[in-house]
């Protein structure tokens, strides 16, 4: 596949192709864990969320347990902490594997040579920036906010 929007996943929820519909937005898509030390960006992801959606934009969620066993729970259980928690309304995917032999189709995509970003994900929160074209734009490092100046920007360019 050549894009973003193209992959089949289901909602954290059991609804299906989760990216389909985001065909034609920005989408910030993250890997993300719910007993993480970076957890708490889910409060800077919902901000962006909030103040971008009507522009065209999206964070999309892929719950991953890979690092750490730090997102252990059932779907219910994530989407319950995540609206709790921190007021999550940008969409979430089924739980599953950014790295190794089990990773999923969209992260042996996003992580190709061919698209400019090769490499396994380091830890929870890495994140790609997605063109409305579907086309990877960017790769950030777990570590950088979504209130880091130089994602904004970047974001900002995208839309």
């Amino acid at each position: 596949m050549n894009n973003f929007f193209d992959f089949k996943l289901d909602s954290l929820q059991g609804k299906p192709d989760v990216l389909g519909t985001q065909r034609g937005n920005v989408v910030l898509a993250v890997n993300v864990a719910s007993k993480c030390g970076l957890t708490p960006q889910y409060t800077g992801l919902e901000q962006l969320q909030d103040k971008l959606v009507g522009r065209g934009f999206s964070v999309v969620g892929f719950p991953c347990n890979q690092f750490g066993g730090q997102e252990p729970g059932s779907a219910q259980e994530i989407a319950e902490f995540c609206s709790s928690t921190y007021g999550v309304s940008f969409p979430l995917s089924e739980k599953l594997e950014v790295n190794g032999a089990s990773r999923a189709p969209l992260y042996d995509w996003l992580t190709a040579k061919d698209n400019g970003y090769p490499g396994d994900i380091t830890w929870n929160f890495e994140k790609f920036l997605i063109g409305r074209d579907g086309k990877v734009l960017k790769r950030y490092s777990p570590r950088t906010t979504p209130d880091d100046p130089g994602l904004q920007k970047d974001i900002e360019a995208a839309l």
